[in-house]
């Protein structure tokens, strides 16, 4: 009876270990099938083939026909941004010419000897014109970073030539309303794209001096260990706390600011820019005493 005991239990136990046996090949089988798939997801080569119940789980068929369908969705944004690519370069064909001849009459018409209210006229026209050519070209710049037709190069840099050139630029804008726009010297270099870098820049100094009626604006560069920081402070109306998080969103305009020209674009276009370049911006402001944007780009 013992033996037979003994039979029994080694008979079961060995039953056991087939079992088990049994089950880490079939599992890593299954593993092994979900790996390849994965990996030929990855590589953007996956191909669906029909699998037999009895052979592979259920779940093996699940990722087949979710990575079938990730494929194809991938495949559908692709061709998705070929369209896209293919509008914007008609858009920036098709309105070149009109808009330049526009610009060119209106600035002809300037010249003419108008009446006080035929000048005035003109004049409207030329602002209006610009002010399209601007919103049309901005619209163009923000598509192409969105759909990746713009490549940046960024590069290690110094700083301060782009940083003068941007003071530049808008010293006049700023002295028409009466604004003093300094720049703090620096030798401080940093990689960037100097032409997007400017860009973004100009955009976030332009914003600043529309909404500043009293004060200065003052470009300052400190630098980090793994970041160098671009602060343009300016002393204008500032922006409230639940607002920061808001106006770098893409058309965002505050309600209080709807008498100011502008469509919402340049704060997105400046994110847009510094993501592309590994580095960010962020905002610290305080209602009534003015703000501080501060460009974060990579040392």
């Amino acid at each position: 009876m013992n033996n037979f005991g003994i039979i029994f239990g080694a008979i079961c136990l060995l039953a056991a270990i087939t079992l088990v046996l049994h089950s880490h090949k079939k599992t890593k089988k299954i593993m092994d099938t979900l790996d390849n798939m994965l990996t030929s997801a990855m590589n953007g080569n996956f191909h669906e083939s029909t699998f037999d119940e009895s052979r592979l789980s259920a779940l093996e068929t699940k990722f087949s026909h979710y990575f079938s369908s990730s494929a194809l969705s991938t495949q559908n944004i692709a061709a998705e941004k070929d369209r896209i690519k293919a509008l914007v370069g008609d858009i920036a064909h098709q309105t070149k010419t009109p808009l330049a001849n526009l610009l060119l009459y209106a600035e002809l018409l300037q010249e003419e000897p108008l009446s006080p209210e035929a000048a005035a006229y003109a004049d409207t026209l030329h602002l209006q014109a610009e002010k399209l050519h601007f919103l049309i070209d901005t619209l163009l710049k923000m598509s192409r970073l969105e759909n990746g037709m713009i490549t940046l190069s960024p590069k290690k840099s110094p700083l301060s030539p782009m940083l003068e050139q941007v003071r530049q630029q808008f010293a006049s804008k700023a002295a028409e309303k009466g604004l003093s726009l300094s720049l703090e010297q620096t030798s401080v270099s940093a990689c960037f794209d100097a032409k997007w870098t400017s860009e973004a820049l100009c955009n976030v100094v332009d914003n600043a001096i529309k909404y500043t009626e009293k004060g200065s604006i003052t470009l300052s560069v400190v630098p980090y260990e793994m970041f160098i920081r671009i602060d343009v402070a300016d002393t204008g109306t500032g922006i409230m706390e639940e607002e920061q998080a808001k106006i770098f969103s893409r058309f965002y305009r505050s309600e209080k600011n709807a008498k100011q020209d502008g469509v919402g674009i340049g704060l997105y276009l400046a994110r847009e820019i510094l993501k592309k370049e590994g580095g960010y911006i962020k905002i610290t402001s305080e209602v009534g005493k003015g703000s501080v944007f501060s460009l974060f780009l990579p040392s």
